[in-house]
């Protein structure tokens, strides 16, 4: 079914970063789940894993989250999840933001990430590509080496089965039927390909800058396949992927990068030893979540594309808003913003748009189509007035 385009235009001259406290400090508090798996990932099948999830709710005394606001975020490629949506930086979370607007909020680490069950193969800087191994000559080894395993260490599958036992412990724990999926980048396969197998437990999607592939294999290759088990990032590595993907005046402020980085090696202790600190993250085999797939979810749908992303580019995201079969869809085009969009100045606006959505079904009073917002707008009244409803939702 064609969904008629309904556009909306949403101003973000006036927002910048500095948002103000709302209510008092300890007004959301945390809490570390970790959910017990069977794992299918080839180099631990039939083992336990342990899987991180973290919380973000109203401190007690408030009211039980209802039913329906029960949501989970799923990372991407790289970032583990509690560092891209629960950043430390004030006023950059975006688990906070709607654990303060009366969600029940949690993200998860697959394997491989973060804080859960890291295979050993992760541990070998041998495993590493031949090129990346040579920035750890001669701290960790002394000159590049065959890898002992010699295959992408996790796949799709093994993800759609951590984000099930994770899906199953919520339900459980907050006796709801659905949850909502929050993703980002490969977190949109990993979500959104799980959503599709298993449609009774998912209520809402928000799937920013999902990495898309509507000619994606139906089926599984051999497994492990042959590769790379994992890899790693610098800081410096980090900084220059940013840089290029910078395309108007304030996009993000160099201060929070530095917040986003201290996040990230924090959630890798072993990686923050090696050389001056790096963030390793297991090489993925993907499949499944193509045309055919994406047609026959029904699953209410928020796509967000950064116009700036050259990670998950916007000509590669409006495939899947074409594609998804579900009436209930939009595709919001958010100016001003990259890959990184949760860490830069446009982010209230997304915050915003993913509570309506989450709560109502539309983001403003638009309920499908292209949505454009965080562009320039001559009304700097309507600019303010947006951002004061934003704002008004967050709590750190």
């Amino acid at each position: 079914m064609k969904v008629p385009a309904v556009v909306a235009v949403f101003a973000s001259t006036l927002v910048v970063v500095g948002i103000a406290q709302q209510g008092p400090a300890d007004a959301i508090k945390s809490a570390d789940h970790y959910v017990r798996v069977t794992s299918t990932v080839p180099s631990i099948a039939g083992q336990i894993a342990n899987i991180y999830v973290r919380e973000r709710v109203r401190a007690v005394g408030a009211a039980a989250p209802a039913a329906d606001r029960v949501v989970l975020f799923v990372h991407g490629a790289g970032t583990p999840a509690e560092v891209a949506f629960d950043a430390s930086a004030p006023g950059y979370s975006w688990m906070a933001y709607l654990a303060a607007a009366g969600f029940d909020v949690f993200s998860m680490d697959t394997t491989g990430y973060g804080r859960s069950t890291r295979p050993a193969p992760m541990n070998d800087p041998c495993n590493l590509s031949p090129e990346q191994q040579k920035q750890f000559v001669p701290s960790l080894i002394a000159a590049p080496c065959a890898a002992p395993y010699p295959s992408q260490l996790t796949n799709i599958a093994s993800d759609w089965n951590d984000i099930d036992g994770v899906v199953d412990y919520i339900r459980a724990l907050r006796k709801v039927d659905k949850v909502s999926l929050v993703a980002w980048s490969l977190g949109g396969p990993r979500a959104g390909g799980y959503a599709a197998q298993h449609p009774a437990k998912v209520r809402s999607m928000v799937l920013l800058a999902p990495a898309y592939n509507r000619a994606a294999d139906a089926a599984a290759p051999a497994l492990p396949r042959a590769g790379v088990a994992f890899n790693t990032q610098s800081r410096a590595e980090f900084v220059a992927n940013w840089d290029r993907q910078v395309g108007c005046t304030g996009q993000f402020e160099p201060a929070v990068r530095d917040a986003v980085w201290s996040d990230m090696v924090a959630s890798d202790p072993v990686g923050a030893t090696w050389g001056t600190g790096v963030r390793r993250a297991p090489s993925t085999t993907t499949w499944g979540w193509n045309a055919a797939m994406a047609a026959a979810t029904k699953i209410p749908a928020l796509i967000i594309a950064g116009v700036h992303d050259k990670q998950v580019t916007p000509e590669r995201v409006r495939p899947l808003y074409d594609d998804l079969g579900s009436s209930q869809k939009a595709l919001i085009d958010l100016g001003c913003s990259s890959h990184n969009a949760m860490w830069e100045k446009n982010r209230l606006l997304m915050f915003k748009a993913s509570l309506d959505w989450l709560t109502t079904g539309a983001v403003g009073q638009a309920k499908a189509g292209i949505i454009r917002m965080g562009y320039p707008a001559a009304s700097a009244a309507h600019a303010r007035g947006l951002l004061r409803e934003a704002r008004l939702q967050f709590v750190q």
